[in-house]
């Protein structure tokens, strides 16, 4: 079995943290493929920063055929549906991920992200994956995305907002809302006292029971089936499938 993780930003150090989260909880038969997008932004904390990355990350799929599932390794969950058009195996967002394993570890859960301006991206996966019910409250700890992993205050900073967080919501789980938190998870859980959900494991533990379970992405509606043969021009011209004539 082979899971390709993809981080869709272009910083190698984070795909290191990633992988190491992934392979952590991966069963002994499963294979973690890390890979880092050859194109887009460095790091990905605005709308901007997620259209663009994009067309890395549907390249990172067609350049590893032949896996068992896709997980996307970044929390606003860019080009989800685009990479289920493409992929022949079963893709997942980290944020889909975290907040159906957080679903069922209490009454509520809170989302610590990143920066207070990706809150509103929060919020509108949260309702987008029919979790508005069940998500007390969305808070930013406001460390930008590539200072994670070199600023010495990380973990106190994280921790000192999840036990906020808990607190002001009432909520039993906490989802971390970056990739780049996926080391974090079991030390935060341990000092807060409550179920820490890492996006990252989570997407790793549903692919392999998907793969495990021989299910694929549905395709009877046409809505994931792959894009119409067409050709595309300017910069995109080699992102055409199936163009006319080839």
């Amino acid at each position: 079995m082979r899971i390709c993780v993809i981080n869709p930003n272009t910083s190698s150090a984070m795909t290191d943290i990633i992988a190491t989260a992934a392979r952590s909880v991966a069963r002994p038969d499963c294979e973690i493929v890390a890979v880092t997008s050859s194109m887009g932004p460095a790091s990905i904390e605005s709308h901007y920063d997620e259209a663009l990355a994009v067309p890395g990350l549907l390249r990172a799929i067609a350049e590893n055929p032949d896996c068992d599932g896709y997980l996307i390794a970044c929390f606003g969950d860019p080009g989800l549906d685009a990479a289920r058009e493409v992929a022949a195996a079963p893709v997942l967002g980290i944020a889909e991920a975290a907040m159906h394993l957080a679903g069922p570890l209490g009454r509520s859960f809170s989302v610590v992200t990143t920066l207070h301006r990706t809150i509103g991206r929060a919020t509108d996966l949260v309702d987008h994956n029919g979790f508005a019910g069940r998500c007390a409250g969305i808070h930013a700890c406001d460390i930008p995305v590539l200072e994670l992993e070199t600023n010495p205050a990380t973990a106190e900073i994280l921790e000192k907002a999840c036990r906020e967080a808990l607190h002001t919501d009432g909520s039993d789980a906490i989802v971390l809302g970056c990739a780049g938190m996926a080391d974090l998870a079991h030390r935060i859980g341990d000092e807060i006292g409550a179920p820490v959900v890492d996006g990252v494991a989570a997407g790793v533990g549903m692919l392999t029971s998907m793969a495990a379970m021989g299910l694929r992405t549905g395709t009877a509606s046409g809505e994931f089936r792959p894009p119409p043969a067409k050709e595309y021009s300017g910069i995109l011209r080699d992102f055409g499938i199936g163009r006319p004539g080839s």
